[in-house]
Parts: C-alpha cells; structure tokens; sequence
C-alpha cells in the first residue's frame, strides 16, 4: 500500500479518485484565461485585441516576473497549510480576472491584469498542487501520480479546447473570413466568460472533494519557515532539475505558435488553424500518462533524456525550410512528435525528485526554488517568440523560434544525460534522507 498523508491516508479508494480528478481539474482550468485561450485563438485574440506577437509577449513576460517572485513564497506557504484552501483561493482570485479579459481592455490594462494573474495561479497555487499530487502518489507511483495530473490536465484542456473552437464557429458567421470584428470580438468575449465559469465553478469541486483537515508532519511555527529551502538549495540535484524543466518550459512556451504558423506557413483560416493547434492538446494526455507509467518501471532520468530527443527532432524539423503551404500531413507529424517530447516532459517534471532523493518533507521547498529557475521562459519567451515573428514576418519567423527550441533541447538532453549519472551513483539516498526528515 501507498504510504500517504493529507490526500490518501484513510480515504477509500473512490475519494482517492475524486481528490485526483479534483487536481487534475484544478491544475489545468486556473490557466485556460491566462494561457489556453491565446494557444489555441493566438490569431484571434491579436487581432480582437489589437496587438502585436511582441505585445502579447510582453504581457505574457510581466506574468513571468511576478511567477518568479510568488515562486519561491509560495513553497513553505504549500508546506504549511490545507491544499484544499489554497488551491480554491487561487481559482476564484483567478476566474475574477477573466471579467476585465471580456471587457477587452488596453494594452497596458492587459498587462497589469496578466502580473495579476502571476500572483493568484503560483503564491497560492502551483507549490500546494505539486505537493499534494506527490502525497498522493506515495513512495512507488510518483511516475503515475504526475503522468496522471499532466495526462488528465492535457485530456481536459484538448476536450475544452475542441469544445471552445466549435463554439466559436457557431458565434459567428459560417464563412470565417466574412465575419466582422465586432463579431470576432464578441464571439471571444463569449468563450472568455465561459472559460471564467468552469474555473469558478472548479473551486467549488475542489472545496467540496480535497480533505477538510492536513495531517502534519511538523508543527505549523517550525514548517512555516524557509528551512526547507536552506535544505534542498544545498542540493545539485535540486539545480540540475531547474535547468531540465527551463529547458523542457522552453518548448512548451512554443506550442503558443503552432496555431499561428499553421495561418502563416499552411495559410488556413483562423477557424482551421485553431483546430491545427488542439492536436498538440490531444497529444498531452497520452504522452504524458505513457512517460509516466514507463517512468515508473524504468527510470524518470531515462524517460526525461528520451524526451527531450524526440522534442530535438521535432523542433529542427519546424526550425528547418522544409515545410510549406499544403504541406498539413507531414506539419501534423511534425507537430506530434515535438508534442511528444514536450508532454512527456511535463508529465517528468517532478517525478524525478524522488529519483533526486528529495525529501518529501521539503517538497513545497523544493517546487518552489526549482520553479524559480525552471519557469523563467514564461519571462523571456514570450518576448522573444513576438520579436522573432515580428522581424521577420511568415515562414522565417517561425522558424527561428524553433531553432531557438532545438538549441534548448539539447541542452536538456545534455542536463537530463548528467541527472542519470549523478542518481545511478547515489541510490541509497531516497530512503536515507527521507527517514532524516
């Protein structure tokens, strides 16, 4: 049997299930306003909004730089106290945002409203999702817990997103490049609140489904402190695993431009290319349970080096001048082999730090600091992404930002290759610290 705390021990196995479903759901829906939406209507919101790719960016970039700072807070905040509380929190502060997105605000509007948004999705959210998922799995299934929690997030965000795109179809005329921009701006405005009620309405699963009490491991005075952090900085594996997730973050911050290069480089409408970019969102639930599962019977370290080749692969062939217009097959290959390297990643992200020898105690510590460091693209790709398309308008643009992603992945091969040197020569150390702690 798992050995668990606040979300498995003394609970049957149906509430088991409910509190994964519940962070499964809580995990993906706080992020449909800030990031699902311009993923999949990247065309749609630049021009409803009235922006370029780097105006966007930038937006997407002042997000990044209040993450960075709600970060590391925000692990002994997830050490302290009830993921059921925190979690809840920062769906509803979120969901709140989603009314000034359907007012269409100005660009500076925008951008205070996306650091607003750096602040509800990661000082109350993001450390206490990674712990309690990593609680749930136990000591033999953090390959399961996290491929399910990245598998279940990628199925519901491709399920919403097909749903959102056929909405939007039917909000506006059946000839796309007919329709006006008040009825584009209206038709989004319509998809924005929607999405705004399911991130709401998911507080409430959350609120009704995760444990009321936390057991804890250490009175709340001694958790509530940055002990943990003085602990696992001390760690190289800690270091190393930041570096593999900024690499792996690198590719998935490109999966913003998929939907654009299939309206550029393959020249479809807004509608189709919508479509074009929810492959990439079916594609996350199976790769990411796969890896995951495959994690746990082989190694995390192995899985992660297999990913970021086939991530490699991918983002050289997009990077190259070989696609062109009506090229959509091979595009679509080309896209889920990229996308089955970047969601497998995802689902590895923090399965490894078992094989890291973490300790569990210090989990909240450890998202936190890694997540530092690992999530600075959310800084720096935005802007980079809207400059290199902006410079350089059609195929080209679009090619040097993969180019960009083929350079990140090689290096991810190179760290996740030194990871599995690294743990092989310290096996003894997952029960060792774990029993210190």
């Amino acid at each position: 049997m798992f050995k668990l705390s606040a979300l498995g021990e003394g609970q049957t196995g149906l509430r088991r299930l409910l509190s994964l479903l519940a962070l499964i759901t809580a995990g993906e829906t706080i992020f449909f306003l800030p990031f699902v939406l311009a993923r999949v209507f990247r065309p749609t919101v630049l021009e409803v909004f009235s922006l370029t790719n780097l105006e966007l960016g930038t937006a997407f970039s002042l997000y990044g730089i209040v993450a960075m700072v709600a970060y590391l807070p925000g692990g002994p905040i997830a050490d302290a106290f009830s993921p059921r509380r925190l979690i809840a929190t920062a769906l509803i502060t979120t969901a709140a945002g989603g009314l000034v997105l359907a007012s269409v605000p100005s660009l500076s509007s925008l951008k205070l409203l996306y650091a607003y948004w750096g602040l509800t999705t990661i000082a109350l959210f993001w450390a206490a999702l990674m712990r309690a998922t990593r609680e749930w799995g136990g000591d033999i299934a953090q390959g399961a817990a996290f491929g399910l929690l990245e598998g279940g997030r990628g199925l519901l965000t491709a399920v919403i997103g097909s749903l959102m795109v056929a909405i939007y179809a039917t909000l506006i005329p059946e000839d796309v490049l007919s329709a006006t921009l008040e009825q584009r701006t209206e038709a989004l405005r319509q998809i924005i609140l929607l999405l705004g009620g399911m991130t709401c309405a998911t507080a409430g699963l959350v609120w009704v489904t995760l444990p009321r009490r936390r057991r804890r491991s250490q009175p709340l005075s001694s958790s509530f402190n940055f002990r943990g952090v003085v602990h696992v900085i001390k760690m190289k594996v800690v270091w190393l695993q930041a570096f593999i997730i900024l690499c792996a973050y690198v590719g998935f911050k490109a999966t913003d431009d998929f939907s654009l290069y299939a309206s550029d480089v393959l020249m479809l409408n807004e509608v189709e290319a919508a479509k074009v970019g929810t492959v990439s969102l079916w594609i996350r639930p199976i790769a990411a349970i796969a890896a995951g599962y495959l994690a746990d019977r082989t190694s995390a370290g192995l899985m992660t080096t297999m990913s970021f080749a086939l991530l490699a692969a991918g983002s050289l062939t997009l990077g190259c001048d070989i696609i062109q217009s009506e090229m959509n097959g091979f595009y679509l290959l080309t896209i889920i082999c990229a996308s089955l390297g970047i969601f497998s990643l995802r689902g590895l992200y923090y399965a490894i730090m078992k094989e890291g020898a973490i300790p569990l105690t210090f989990t909240g510590s450890a998202v936190g600091l890694v997540s530092v460091a690992g999530y600075t693209p959310d800084i720096f790709m935005g802007i980079v992404i809207g400059h290199l398309l902006d410079s350089s308008p059609g195929p080209l643009g679009h090619q040097h930002v993969f180019l960009v992603v083929f350079g990140f992945a090689l290096m991810g091969l190179a760290g996740s290759m030194l990871f599995c040197h690294l743990t092989r020569q310290k096996p003894i150390l997952h029960t060792a610290l774990d029993n210190n702690c």
